[in-house]
């Protein structure tokens, strides 16, 4: 959980400053409206990436005698 939230954190940090030409009006901020869903996707991926991780470590953690 803890890579999850460094992973979401930084991200966030990096949509900051991206937000916030997006929401002034002028043509900045186009770009960062694609910065903004691409870390989105880059979330969404990790932690389906990490569902599956832990999922897979608990099952082969299993069959240890």
């Amino acid at each position: 959980m803890g890579t999850l939230w460094l992973i979401t954190s930084y991200l966030a940090c990096l949509a900051r400053p991206r937000v916030r030409v997006l929401l002034r009006d002028s043509d900045e901020g186009a770009l960062s409206l694609e910065w903004i869903v691409i870390a989105v996707l880059l979330v969404a991926a990790a932690t389906v990436a990490g569902a599956l991780f832990t999922s897979a470590i608990s099952h082969e953690a299993g069959k240890l005698p």
